[in-house]
């Protein structure tokens, strides 16, 4: 049960709205819109961005309310709203507050630094008077330069005049926020992260409607790559309805950039998807379609192509030597591959190809085989916490299906933890795989304690 969303219910009146009368405009019943609001359900996707314009809200806004009264939510560094001073008038530009306290503005800040950098989750709920007093005593951004963020002007009139202000220093700054969340996702999982993805895919959304065609074409492959990474994280939240809808939007916005390559990139997302989900006919249809696409892919998105593919094959129960063939045009095309190829397939080296083929055996019914290649590449070191964790949760269903219960719980008990950090629900669910796999050895201490820890 979630608390009940304070923050819903005033946008909700705010909007002069009943629960009955939004229901009607959406369409939607009513007893929707008063789960939404007490916390027990949320809005599928495609209902958002109407639901967002009824209640007179951005969509960013809106995710930040159906994230109210969460413990993830009350855990979490806001993002901020800095007022900022252009042409006499003042604009909230929207940072994370990562990016204020790097950038010292944290020090300007006299007395209250709620003053000068307002968490967005208070915004809407301020009355019309603190905020023209708040905007009234923003920074001005003369002072910005000095502190590291000399690009916040030109960000701020290109939010109020894309046609006129929209330049390499705008997509730029866009593009930097959006990898500082995928290098930070590892450590600090989709709780975090998920909420300034979204906030970056509203505002350059916003901005590519307006654009002139050049800085159009920038801003959705931003957006696309923004919706992909979006994707995985609801991934990993296990929202696997919501994954998919930002896939798709993710492919939109590649077509309409003429993207190939990330259009390929992004099939073979869906086709991880597929196997999270345990469908190996449809991961076989997306990478046999990666591998086969009009595009030309980088070596190394190939060589991940081919390792789905041969996943696939050995969950439908095709021979070792045919599994083994295709594993092996995967390890070709990773040795082919140059440094230099394109950033989408930069992540894909040996260490994660020797994971991947670990899955493969087990898959084809060689869990033993597959607990020996953990054991000798499956270093710490060498992942985040996240993905050390989840690669842990299939390590323990190897050593379960090897006939290893007290190893299995043991090395599942440390993918717990590392799930619990990052709140990573994908690991979550394959250690309750694990758990029914080790269900004739129940009674076990190690095997007793680990589903105590996945159930508290």
């Amino acid at each position: 049960m979630g608390e009940r969303r304070e923050g819903l219910v005033r946008a909700r009146k705010a909007a002069n709205l009943t629960q009955e009368k939004l229901a009607a405009l959406l369409p939607a019943d009513a007893k929707s819109v008063r789960a939404w609001e007490s916390g027990r359900s949320e809005p599928r996707p495609h209902r958002r961005d109407r639901l967002a314009r009824l209640l007179r809200i951005s969509p960013a806004r809106l995710e930040e309310l159906l994230r109210e009264g969460t413990a993830a939510d009350r855990r979490r560094p806001p993002s901020v709203l800095l007022p900022v001073v252009v042409d006499g008038r003042t604009v909230a530009l929207p940072l994370d507050r990562a990016t204020v306290a790097a950038s010292g503005l944290a020090r300007l800040v006299p007395g209250d630094a709620a003053q000068s950098a307002v968490p967005t989750t208070e915004w809407d709920a301020m009355s019309p008077l603190s905020r023209r007093s708040l905007l009234k005593n923003g920074l001005p951004v003369a002072a910005l330069p000095a502190l590291g963020i000399g690009g916040a002007e030109h960000v701020a009139r290109a939010l109020e005049n894309p046609r006129r202000y929209l330049d390499k220093t705008v997509t730029h700054y866009f593009r930097r926020q959006l990898d500082q969340y995928k290098h930070e996702d590892g450590e600090r999982g989709p709780a975090k992260t998920l909420p300034m993805t979204l906030g970056v895919l509203d505002i350059t959304g916003r901005l590519a409607r307006d654009a002139a065609a050049d800085d159009q074409c920038e801003l959705l492959r931003i957006a696309s790559e923004g919706a992909e990474f979006a994707g995985w994280l609801y991934r990993d939240r296990r929202q696997m309805a919501d994954s998919l809808y930002w896939h798709d939007r993710a492919m939109e916005w590649a077509q309409a950039a003429g993207d190939g390559t990330m259009q390929g990139y992004i099939l073979l997302k869906k086709a991880q998807v597929a196997y999270d989900e345990r469908d190996p006919r449809r991961m076989l249809v997306l990478t046999r379609a990666v591998r086969n696409g009009p595009w030309s892919l980088p070596r190394r998105l190939q060589a991940e192509a081919a390792q789905q593919e041969a996943r696939a094959e050995a969950m439908l129960g095709a021979s070792a030597d045919r599994v083994n063939r295709t594993l092996d045009v995967a390890w070709k095309l990773l040795d082919d591959a140059g440094p230099a190829e394109s950033p989408l397939g930069a992540h894909f080296n040996a260490t994660l190809l020797n994971m991947q083929t670990a899955i493969c055996y087990t898959e084809a019914g060689e869990p033993r085989r597959s607990v020996e290649l953990y054991e000798k590449t499956l270093k710490e070191t060498q992942f985040s916490r996240r993905d050390y964790g989840f690669f842990l949760s299939l390590m323990a269903n190897s050593l379960a299906l090897s006939g290893e219960p007290d190893q299995a719980a043991r090395t599942g008990l440390v993918s717990a933890r590392r799930a619990a950090e990052t709140n990573s629900r994908r690991t979550k669910e394959e250690l309750r795989r694990v758990v029914e796999v080790l269900k004739p050895w129940h009674n076990r201490p190690d095997v007793r304690e680990l589903r105590e820890a996945l159930n508290s």
